[in-house]
């Protein structure tokens, strides 16, 4: 074996297939042990190394090293196959780790690339070294694809499988619209404009909060651009998606209101214990505040990060003075810690359920059992509320069921009590059952009548099943 032509093997495969020279050679120095284990056998104690400088191969056998004649009989025709074949494999482990670093690096970066072909819903997209999937379950709804098609998406998730690597690409992750805004705004892109936060429903709306390092720049105008043509880009990108750009604030009493927009906020209450704010809004601003199914405030509060609850002053009255009357309603709960609870948001059982013992002591200075107490009997109630939601939701889709549901409820003993005793008539049966269940021989007349006088009241006549089979004699006088 020739060390030039060794070295020039592994400059040519480090070129091509952009693999690291150490890994190439240990591709090599495997190839050749396995085709001198082949001729060898596995007794003898065998090494390989290649000199990294001049290429030439050096194979120890039991600590002798082989000599050039021997070695090329190692790596005769059938030696040298397999070592072919060991190297080819080692190459091609190489690459594929190759590639599953470079695209590990790009996780959540924009990717692009063309598509190659449509499967049952999932587009494949042309990467250049690698194809990437985009299933179906991580398109933008209500977009379609075709071959030849560019696509830009977002790395989502790298694997190896086998000898291959896969890449999961993604148009409906968040991140899909901050690569955009890199992209198509430069003040992003060189971090002057910093997204602070990002909030998304893929195809319907997202919001994104950006704040400026230089106060001279406006940053969302600079977002938007001129007569919008920047966020047009980004826009028409995400299939008409509705973009809102709020400014940031560190201030929640100041960002809330910037992320309900357009809606007017007139007062914000924040509740630190559950991580809760109570917004305040006029009646004309509500449901453009709570948005379209929830949209607007469901987005809201994904962006700052606490739960948002949007009510009027007048619901916010109603609901003080409900709950101040449940919670006082609880043993051990005053009527001064159950305003304590309210004035820290604390508006239902699930949320008093759901209170920290040493919290719940602060705020009323109780006992660890009397607090104990407390959120047991908050959790009962929590549990008997939601069973009475969930039965007057299934009420609503489906009457017919819960009407029916009403009518096979058990009646109390009062109501059957006070209810007429009325005998129902005896229903025909067949021949078999009358005879089992009246168990009175049909030529014995007494037994007939004492099963009469005790089976029959005596307000209600009750004519008795005509048995034409067990009976002839019956019928035949009946006919006379």
């Amino acid at each position: 074996m020739d060390g030039k032509e060794v070295l020039r093997i592994v400059d040519a495969i480090q070129r091509d297939k952009s693999i690291d020279k150490e890994i190439v050679f240990g591709g090599i120095e495997q190839a050749i042990l396995s085709a001198a284990r082949r001729h060898f056998g596995d007794d003898h104690e065998l090494s390989v190394d290649i000199d990294r400088d001049t290429g030439e191969p050096t194979v120890l056998c039991d600590g002798d090293k082989l000599g050039k004649d021997i070695l090329g009989e190692i790596l005769g025709r059938v030696a040298a196959q397999t070592a072919k074949q060991v190297m080819i494999q080692k190459i091609r482990e190489a690459e594929r780790d190759t590639v599953f670093d470079e695209y590990m690096e790009m996780q959540y970066q924009s990717v692009s690339g063309t598509v190659s072909r449509v499967e049952g819903g999932a587009v494949l997209v042309n990467l250049g070294k690698i194809e990437g999937i985009l299933p179906r379950g991580e398109q933008i709804p209500g977009e379609s694809f075709r071959v030849g098609d560019r696509v830009r998406a977002v790395v989502l998730d790298v694997r190896k499988a086998g000898s291959r690597v896969k890449v999961i690409l993604s148009r409906t992750h968040p991140d899909m619209v901050r690569r955009l805004f890199e992209l198509e705004i430069p003040e992003v892109a060189d971090r002057i404009i910093d997204v602070r936060s990002l909030a998304r429903e893929a195809g319907y709306r997202s919001k994104v909060a950006v704040s400026c390092i230089d106060s001279s720049i406006d940053c969302v105008g600079a977002c938007v651009g001129m007569r919008g043509a920047r966020i047009k880009n980004i826009v028409d990108e995400l299939a008409g998606e509705r973009i809102d750009i709020v400014r940031w604030n560190d201030s929640l009493q100041v960002l809330v209101p910037n992320s309900l927009q357009p809606a007017e906020v007139e007062d914000v209450i924040l509740c630190p214990m559950l991580g809760r704010v109570i917004v305040l809004v006029r009646d004309d601003q509500l449901p453009l505040a709570i948005g379209r199914k929830g949209q607007n405030v469901r987005l809201a509060s994904k962006l700052v990060g606490w739960d948002i609850e949007v009510m009027t002053q007048t619901e916010l009255d109603e609901q003080l003075d409900k709950t101040v009357e449940a919670f006082s309603s609880i043993p051990g709960v005053s009527e001064e810690l159950a305003e304590s609870l309210v004035s820290q948001g604390f508006f239902s059982y699930y949320d008093l359920s759901v209170i920290e013992p040493d919290q719940l002591a602060e705020l009323g200075g109780l006992t660890a059992e009397q607090c104990e107490q407390i959120v047991e009997v908050a959790d009962r109630e929590s549990e008997r509320v939601e069973a009475e939601e969930e039965a007057m939701r299934i009420a609503q889709k489906n009457p017919a069921a819960a009407v029916a549901k009403e009518s096979d409820t058990p009646e109390s003993e009062e109501e059957k009590q006070s209810e007429p005793a009325v005998a129902e008539p005896e229903p025909v049966v067949a021949e078999n059952e009358a005879v089992e269940e009246t168990a009175v021989d049909v030529n014995d007349t007494e037994n007939a009548e004492e099963a009469d006088e005790t089976t029959v009241p005596d307000e209600v006549p009750v004519e008795e099943p005509v048995n034409v089979e067990n009976s002839p004699e019956e019928s035949t006088e009946k006919q006379e």
